[in-house]
């Protein structure tokens, strides 16, 4: 067709209408918001000659995506979960807020509501018999080094097959999904299985979006954190265990050096013994650091729909 027509006054005022600028009612922001959008949209359509048939399909895809509830897991493919980080990590900067352990994305799975421990826990329920056992141990701190008593670690990741819990029909009730909180020392300590990192479902409305621009869907074996405390910055952050073929090729961009942890496999039979075992385990230990801050919006982490949480 190769028609532009977004530059007419026609066009224009039309945007002003479609955003509603020409009624009283609604919310100026998102008058603002939709405008800016509706106009990048349209532009686009323009510049890259976009026929009906590729916008309906589009259309469709969406619906697909809102269907199958794979927006959230589209989103962090797409960066802009990341992005989100970066500008937070900036923000800090800019600040003087910057310190602590590097957060890193949520990810869509995490889920409310999980047992609470003190100081240590078991995660798993055990079902899992092809998983190898995995001791997770650390120490919270601030940053000046000092223990951090009773801060407050919830831990999720998924199983040895990449689902978790919830989500997972087949899983029990928050199995591999825990609240400890820390002893005097600010130490926590849990028994749970080796992760498996996941990929996308295959065929499914974000595989085709991430197959389109050449890209595969898969994360590497990981180990999503919440660490907070009063008087000290919320931490949303997870690590990557070392080793894994995805580990630096992660489609949800979470990966930062900082947080790639290595594990260590322990065969010793008396240590084995020692933690009640029958057979070889790895150790993995993940020390937090949490900054400082008097802003209480700061102490909690931010609001976003979850399961099981109430707003």
């Amino acid at each position: 067709m190769n028609v532009k027509i977004f530059d007419t006054p026609e066009v224009q005022d039309f945007l002003t209408a479609v955003s509603g600028f020409d009624q009283a009612g609604g919310n100026d922001r998102a008058k603002q918001i939709m405008h800016r959008l509706l106009s990048d949209l349209y532009r686009l359509i323009d510049d890259f000659d976009v026929t009906p048939e590729e916008y309906w399909a589009t259309v469709n895809l969406l619906n697909e995506l809102g269907a199958e509830k794979q927006v959230g897991l589209l989103s962090p493919g797409l960066g802009f979960d990341h992005y989100l980080d970066m500008r937070m990590d900036a923000a800090d900067e800019q600040a003087r807020l910057d310190g602590g352990t590097p957060r890193t994305i949520e990810g869509p799975l995490y889920v409310a509501g999980a047992p609470v421990a003190e100081g240590e826990a078991r995660m798993d329920d055990g079902s899992d018999t092809d998983a190898e056992v995995m001791w997770l141990t650390g120490q919270v701190r601030d940053t000046a080094g000092q223990p951090i008593p009773g801060a407050q670690v919830e831990i999720w990741h998924a199983d040895s097959k990449g689902n978790y819990s919830f989500f997972d029909p087949s899983q029990s009730d928050y199995n591999l999904r825990r609240t400890i909180l820390a002893d005097a020392e600010g130490r926590y300590r849990v028994r749970s299985i080796i992760p498996s990192g996941y990929g996308v479902p295959p065929e499914s409305p974000t595989d085709q979006v991430l197959s389109a621009l050449g890209r595969h869907g898969q994360r590497p074996a990981h180990i999503h954190y919440f660490v907070s405390a009063p008087g000290h910055k919320h931490l949303t952050t997870q690590i990557n265990l070392a080793g894994d073929a995805y580990t630096f090729d992660d489609f949800a961009f979470a990966t930062r050096e900082e947080l790639v942890i290595e594990g260590t496999r322990i065969e010793d039979a008396a240590e084995v013994a020692k933690r009640g075992l029958e057979g070889p385990f790895t150790e993995v230990v993940f020390d937090v650091e949490l900054a400082p801050t008097e802003a209480r919006e700061l102490q909690d982490r931010h609001k976003r729909p979850r399961a099981l949480e109430q707003a």
